[in-house]
């Protein structure tokens, strides 16, 4: 059985003050014609489908000539799609059973109920049952009724959250098991802040949501979305495909692509990356305006100037501007020397959810949630003006 991953499209996305519509399309449209070339039996998007969880109507309206011709292009594939922490649960899952009579199943809640279950989308070949699980982004209050809460009433970790959820799953391990999921998975002993993290996905403070992939094992191969730079998460068939388009400045030089996977009786999978060429790279150009203005390209850049005397600031914008079409920003790279000495002693820097914690004092887990709700939806709305 042949298995497109995919994730993260973040449709509707603006990189800096750039409209990235005709670069979704072309990148959409790759993605199309892969397929039309391989034909798999199954194509996974897991989870962050819009940027937004309230996308534009043109975002709307991209997604939904995407899926189209999707499956004008491949009318036999079974495509599965969740919904990611960028997305609206809800609308993801509106149309849900609908869509599921034209072998497209979108997944956007996760059980609510204890007699509900992890959506299973079971698909034939010639070895027997694939099976296959979709899980969508979960917080711990949203599956608290099913997953329960600790001894003082507060929702659980999304570790033990995640844990839980699946393992009230009768996960036949004889048989081949995919798990589509879109959560912070890191391999056990592995800390958080050896992950490199991309400026476009939305952190919690603390990482309080990573979870331990052990759980992974129980899947034959597990089809991870949120981390944007392509990733293994302790094994070859735990892993992250990585957004298709790069969605930040700090995703330059980056490769993106398509992770097909061929998997086969028990135990034999193997794994090739389809390479998506942009229609924009993303650049990062450092040097001296006249060393700068020697790269003049049509990619989208962002310009770090190192002179060390003064410049005409719009004799500069504009020269940059008519050497890059798609300068999205000019940043001045400055030497500076100060004298701390003076400074007896060094005072720990916070960050705003461990400064907020120091205030509250006595802030319950369930505070804590709330709390990082917040700080990452004024973060998201600062970095979006």
């Amino acid at each position: 059985m042949k298995i497109f991953h995919l994730s993260d499209l973040h449709i509707g996305l603006k990189l800096i003050n750039r409209d990235l519509r005709e670069d979704q399309e072309y990148i959409l449209n790759q993605i199309i014609q892969k397929a039309k070339e391989e034909k798999p039996d199954a194509i996974l998007i897991a989870g962050d489908i819009y940027d937004k969880a309230v996308p534009s109507a043109e975002a709307v309206e991209v997604f939904d000539h995407f899926i189209g011709n999707l499956r004008t292009a491949v009318p036999e594939s079974v495509v599965m799609m969740i919904s990611g922490n960028h997305d609206s649960a809800p609308r993801v899952n509106c149309f849900r059973s609908v869509l599921t009579h034209q072998r497209i199943h979108m997944i956007g809640m996760p059980p609510q109920t204890e007699e509900d279950h992890i959506e299973k989308v079971v698909l034939q070949d010639e070895y027997g049952s694939v099976n296959f699980y979709l899980l969508p982004f979960v917080k711990p209050s949203m599956v608290k009724l099913i997953v329960g809460t600790d001894e003082n009433g507060n929702n659980l970790s999304y570790n033990e959250t995640i844990h839980r959820l699946i393992d009230r799953e009768e996960i036949d391990e004889t048989q081949r098991n995919i798990l589509v999921s879109h959560q912070f998975y890191l391999p056990s002993g592995e800390s958080a802040e050896e992950v490199e993290r991309m400026d476009s996905e939305i952190r919690t403070i603390g990482n309080i949501d990573q979870v331990s992939a052990d759980i992974l094992k129980k899947f034959d191969y597990a089809a991870l979305g949120h981390i944007h730079k392509p990733m293994k998460v302790g094994s070859e068939f735990y892993r992250y495909c990585g957004t298709p388009l790069a969605c930040s400045v700090s995703e330059a030089g980056q490769s993106k692509g398509i992770i097909m996977v061929d998997i086969k009786q028990k135990n034999q999978i193997t794994t090739e990356i389809l390479p998506l060429v942009p229609l924009r790279q993303i650049r990062v150009i450092r040097g001296d305006l006249e060393e700068v203005l020697a790269q003049t390209c049509g990619d989208y850049v962002t310009v770090i100037l190192t002179d060390k005397v003064d410049l005409d600031v719009i004799d500069m914008q504009d020269r940059l501007r008519l050497a890059f079409p798609g300068l999205l920003e000019i940043r001045r790279e400055t030497v500076r020397q100060a004298d701390y000495t003076r400074h007896a002693a060094v005072e720990k820097t916070l960050n705003p959810f461990e400064l907020c914690c120091q205030f509250l004092n006595d802030a319950d887990e369930k505070e804590k949630e709330i709390l990082q709700d917040i700080i990452n939806t004024v973060h998201r709305i600062l970095t979006t003006i």
